[in-house]
């Protein structure tokens, strides 16, 4: 019979290989325990004094509230950017919950200018934001689904394919995330603070946070989805494990995707691919085709199949994320500048069994 302290160095053994006393993982749950205190008690602070603001409006009248809105509108210009946006904070789907398999969520903007002719942030209607009327409806997809001004997700999908005899071949989804096409209709998606993530991805020249900082903040997006290992890894001879990729842009460019697969928010593997547009239908068309899975990749899945309890394979996969940056390298009518077209990071939150 273990303990919880027990379990959790069973663990750490089991993935690192390093040995911890009881003591030692008590005495850092404790240092954990300390520092998410001093976390809670920071936001509590922060909503005191949105509280102690709110309290002051009441008294007043509807032209007295909006003559305040107004000042703050003044007052945020003479200051400039560099104020924090109003930002949501999500929680991922629970094993067992009807619906898809993953979610996707955008990130919201650490700095913002507040302009006369835009509605201040924190105070839209749940709809989203209203377009000025002399401007066009922004596309369907913008906001709704994963993707940019310039390129639309379609699909993405990690596989394994088994040949059972010379013309049968058995197709096992591991992760699958599919977009249909959305309507005008559809709710929005709701704003994660990035900040809530940053220690899962690498901090070093080309991670998430310089990313972000370099913008634009509207082309990142967090997907969590759930990955699928419920299938017999055989004979690896005439086994093929494989990505797919497709995305669709109104624009012909040479885009470049890179995906790096993190650990505990260190890059252990990287690759980047080069793709040519189709057109098709009146768009133009990006697809990577069953890219072969690397081998690192490979053997993290075996690895993970050989664990002995599921909770040990959820606790490894919490800590396992992929980053995907999708740039424009050219154009092939005129030339011009890289481009950040969309930004992706994916944590994989457990297993289906």
């Amino acid at each position: 019979m273990y303990g919880r302290n027990e379990l959790i160095a069973r663990y750490i053994k089991l993935r690192t290989g390093k040995t911890r006393t009881r003591k030692q993982v008590s005495s850092h749950i404790q240092v954990l325990a300390r520092r998410k205190a001093r976390e809670i008690q920071a936001k509590l602070k922060d909503q005191a004094a949105k509280d102690k603001a709110l309290q002051s409006m009441a008294p007043m009248s509807p032209a007295q509230a909006i003559s305040a809105t107004a000042f703050h509108s003044k007052m945020a210009l003479a200051r400039g950017p560099g104020h924090p946006a109003v930002s949501g904070f999500w929680q991922g789907a629970l094993p067992g919950q009807a619906g898809t398999s993953h979610d996707v969520k955008p990130f919201s903007q650490q700095t913002y200018t507040v302009q006369p002719s835009l509605p201040l942030p924190g105070f839209e209607s749940p709809a989203g934001p209203t377009p000025s009327p002399s401007a066009p409806p922004a596309p369907p997809w913008q906001g709704r689904s994963v993707a940019s001004s310039k390129l639309w997700m379609l699909e993405f999908s990690a596989f394994l394919e088994q040949q059972q005899d010379p013309d049968t071949y058995n197709k096992h989804l591991f992760v699958h995330i599919g977009q249909s096409s959305p309507s005008y209709s559809d709710p929005y998606l709701e704003a994660v603070d990035i900040r809530q993530i940053y220690d899962k991805f690498p901090e070093k020249k080309g991670g998430l946070k310089e990313l972000f900082e370099r913008g634009p903040s509207n082309a990142f997006f967090l997907v969590k989805f759930w990955a699928d290992l419920n299938t017999n890894i055989e004979d690896e001879g005439s086994s093929f494990y494989g990505v797919s990729s497709q995305y669709e842009s109104p624009e012909n460019m040479i885009i470049t995707c890179s995906t790096k697969v993190c650990s505990f928010g260190k890059q252990v593997v990287e690759k980047v691919e080069t793709e040519y547009a189709r057109y098709e239908n009146g768009h133009y068309s990006y697809r990577i085709h069953r890219s072969p899975l690397c081998e690192y990749m490979i053997n993290f899945i075996h690895k993970l199949k050989h664990l002995p309890e599921k909770y040990m394979m959820n606790s490894v996969l919490e800590n396992f994320t992929i980053l995907q940056v999708c740039v424009s390298g050219g154009y092939r009518c005129a030339a011009g500048q890289d481009r950040w077209l969309e930004q992706m990071a994916c944590p994989c939150l457990g297993l289906w069994l």
